[in-house]
């Protein structure tokens, strides 16, 4: 054993085993004289804390069997020559590499495992199909690509048993060939931007046990494939477009550990013959158009951990056969349309977690067994039509944490006892005649001697009340006929002002249908949370997707950020701001309602993984931003909004930017939209313009200021208040030392595969960019201007590139 000490910073071991050199390094950075050591064979370095690039002479050691630096900090592009003709492992998992996966790793035919997974390398997958030995391919969360081609050419890899493709914008379409990968295990791609229809083919791989194709774009039906999937434990289609019914010959799948088909059009019942599962622990059919009862046999799968059934048309009634489920620990039978009573037999599911029989149409009154669930974390009831009264029973669930039972016709005192000191009064709204506490803003509950005294008035009240009523009827009329001459003679123009209030023109909601909109506010639906409340997903009985912004009544100063938030946006409309369809307000709930934008916002675009903008995306996202900012600050009274981040930039369906969320927007009197005000009132830290932050002066100006860090930030992909800013250099100076010779050191490295002409481009971007931002506001343009500019940049980028699909 021979021990070297590298010259620089840390100290690295290599050991000499049998005239082979085994490197292990434990910390530090990787020195290039690792390239020296020319029989190395084995260069091994997970989980520590390595930053920087890998000397590029290490992929040419031709002795390297293993190269596993998996779980660093390393960047860089990996070099388009990799010459390693006896590696086995090439492992580069969980770092910051960037560019394309070389084709020159093609080469290495003796390559088992290959693991590039959690990096930033984008381009085309190359063709691996020389790669004969290879048995474990996963490239999971990147941005990478595929051609045609990509699929077939793994059909030559015979001993491949793991295919991991997740969260890559594949854009392809599985082919035929892939029932030809006779050795495929784990066949692994969701969220991959997969096309067309599954192929019956797939019904080939009979060695296949995991097989996740979820939030895709698959169509078609579900094809009959199961007779030689006997190794078949995992089943994964949920989010994709299929149709049809759920094939019966899915119930041969006698290994099954999980069947996930959610979120799709399937149509049809349940199949019988889903009883034959009895492996199976998990079933997720929600979100689908399932009709008919649910089969008496289902309920003979003991084993079932978890029955996600909600959100279809489901009907019949449940039977005491429930309680079988002995295990169970998550049950959702929601938004169906279930009758009959609740059966006492669900006081037998001991384990239960999660129980929400909410939206459908049970009568008769609570069991008292439930309370027995003594795991019991959440329960929901709610939009149903029981009766009778909250059991007393359920005070003995402690590890209670959400109730809901609203929405019904209970009646009786609402048990004060346990988990019940910690529910709100959203918890039991909209019933008969529910009492007790005021906090739960119900009645108080009458007691017994008071009830005995009203009882005896009764008798005395049948002869008093007719002449009272009398007396009433003669003053109501003469009231009526008072106000019916006053309405006659009033002037009709009165009556024309009080319509022309624009929120008078909204409809409102009941709570109870934002309620069933959005599953009761669940956690599966949130999209989001901020200083000032939640936003959840929904969907109205007309069919309409919004998206509902809940305030939070308890944070100081949310009733002005409401009040503001409906002033802005009942005044103003323009196809790059949020939209608002209507609200729901009551004294102690507050929401708007908005447009829903499926395509999330430009946060998520830009520092998720699996999510990638090019650069005319990210131009026509600028183009949107200023549009609206344009038509904000030309009103009438100028609008400033006041918080002008990458949160707050939502995209629609066709990448169409909206601005949204006008809570502390301003108003300036006016028509000048140089005019200024003042507030206590802060922004985001990073995106305030300078004298917002010092003296609280709002003027549209301020907005130009957020509006240049945005456009820093969407191309370098840097927040204003990463921890490499600081008091000495922001963001603004950072850009602007770059200009122009060392740009790519601060351009987003996703945008960095493009010519001169488009770095050319993006000089010119963030050229604007430092002109909006200026310390002082009348060093800023305005932003008539700012989008002028703009769109003079994207005609000159169409022009040169003779780029498809401009957007104007």
């Amino acid at each position: 054993m021979a021990w070297f000490k590298f010259p620089n910073r840390s100290f690295f071991v290599v050991k000499l085993e049998w005239k082979h050199e085994r490197l292990d390094i434990m910390t530090g950075s990787m020195p290039h004289e690792l390239s020296q050591l020319r029989n190395l064979e084995v260069l091994s370095t997970p989980k520590n804390s390595l930053s920087g690039f890998i000397p590029p002479a290490i992929f040419n050691l031709s002795k390297l069997k293993v190269l596993e630096v998996s779980n660093n900090q390393l960047s860089g592009n990996l070099p388009s020559s990799i010459l390693l003709p006896n590696i086995e492992y090439f492992i580069v998992a969980v770092n910051n590499f960037t560019g394309r996966i070389p084709s020159s790793i093609s080469n290495s035919s003796q390559l088992i495992v290959l693991y590039t997974y959690n990096n930033s390398f984008s381009g085309l997958i190359p063709n691996l199909g020389s790669l004969r030995m290879l048995q474990r391919l996963d490239i999971t969360f990147n941005n990478l690509t595929a051609d045609l081609g990509f699929f077939p050419s793994l059909t030559s890899c015979t001993y491949l048993d793991t295919l991991s493709l997740s969260f890559n914008p594949l854009n392809v379409v599985l082919p035929v060939s892939i029932g030809n990968m006779s050795a495929l295990q784990y066949f692994i791609a969701g969220e991959c931007n997969i096309k067309g229809s599954i192929p019956v083919q797939i019904g080939n791989l009979s060695t296949i046990v995991q097989v996740e194709l979820s939030s895709n774009k698959l169509t078609g039906s579900i094809p009959s494939v199961s007779r030689r999937l006997k190794q078949l434990q995992g089943l994964s289609l949920s989010g994709n477009q299929l149709q049809g019914a759920i094939p019966s010959d899915i119930c041969g799948l006698e290994s099954l550990d999980y069947l996930f088909l959610n979120s799709n059009r399937l149509s049809g019942q349940i199949p019988t013959c889903l009883s034959n599962l009895t492996s199976m622990r998990k079933l997720y059919l929600q979100n689908n158009n399932l009709g008919s009862a649910i089969p008496l046999s289902f309920w003979s799968l003991t084993f079932l951990l978890e029955v996600r059934l909600h959100s279809n048309s489901l009907n019949g009634s449940l039977p005491l056969d429930i309680g079988n489920l002995k295990v169970l620990v998550y049950m959702d039978l929601s938004r169906n349309q279930l009758t009959g009573a609740v059966p006492s037999g669900i006081g037998g599911l001991k384990d239960l977690q999660y129980l929400s029989l909410a939206e459908n149409s049970f009568q008769g009154s609570i069991p008292e067994s439930i309370g027995g669930l003594v795991s019991l974390t959440s329960l929901n009831l709610s939009a149903n039509n029981l009766s009778g009264v909250i059991p007393k029973s359920l005070e003995a669930l402690s590890n209670l944490k959400s109730f809901n039972v609203s929405s019904n016709r209970l009646h009786g005192e609402i048990p004060r006892g346990g988990p019940f000191v910690n529910f709100s009064a959203q918890s039991f709204m909209f019933n008969d005649a529910l009492c007790g506490l005021t906090r739960f803003q119900v009645p108080p509950c009458e007691s017994i001697a008071h009830r005995k005294s009203k009882a005896g008035n009764v008798r005395l009240l049948k002869y008093i009340l007719p002449a009272v009523a009398f007396v009433i009827l003669v003053i109501g009329f003469t009231i009526i006929f008072i106000k019916h001459r006053k309405k006659r003679n009033s002037k009709p123009e009165n009556q024309e002002s009080g319509d022309m209030l624009p929120m008078a023109t909204w409809r409102r909601i009941s709570f109870l249908e934002l309620q069933q909109a959005t599953d009761g506010f669940s956690d599966y639906n949130l999209l989001g949370t901020g200083s000032f409340g939640s936003v959840f997903r929904g969907t109205l009985s007309d069919g309409t997707n919004i998206a509902a912004k809940v305030f939070n009544l308890q944070v100081e100063g949310v009733l002005k950020s409401f009040d503001s938030e409906c002033e802005v946006m009942s005044k103003i409309r323009h196809r790059n701001l949020v939209k608002i369809i209507t609200s729901c307000c009551s004294i102690d709930f507050k929401a708007l309602i908005l447009e829903f934008m499926p395509n999330g916002s430009l946060d998520k675009w830009l520092y998720s993984h699996n999510y990638f903008l090019d650069l005319l995306q990210r131009l026509n996202i600028m183009i949107d931003i200023a549009s609206a900012l344009e038509y904000l600050h030309s009103c009438s009274s100028p609008i400033i909004h006041c918080d002008l981040k990458p949160s707050n930039v939502l995209l629609d369906g066709d990448m169409v930017a909206h601005v949204g969320d006008f809570g502390i927007a301003k108003l300036l009197s006016g028509g000048d939209s140089i005019c200024m005000t003042q507030t206590l009132t802060l922004a985001t830290i990073g995106y305030m313009a300078p004298e917002y932050g010092q003296a609280g002066i709002v003027s549209t100006k301020g907005d130009v200021y957020s509006f240049g860090i945005l456009m820093m930030e969407t191309f370098t992909r840097k927040r204003p208040t990463d921890e490499m800013f600081s008091e000495e250099m922001n963001i603004t100076q950072w850009v602007k030392r770059s200009m122009p010779d060392a740009i790519i050191e601060v351009v987003d490295s996703n945008l960095l595969r493009v010519g001169d002409e488009e770095i050319n481009t993006i000089i010119s971007i963030l050229q604007l960019a430092l002109h909006c931002s200026g310390d002082l506001p009348e060093e800023r343009l305005k932003m008539k201007d700012v989008l002028s500019s703009l769109e003079k940049i994207r005609t000159h980028f169409l022009k040169e590139f003779h780029t498809v699909g401009n957007r104007n």
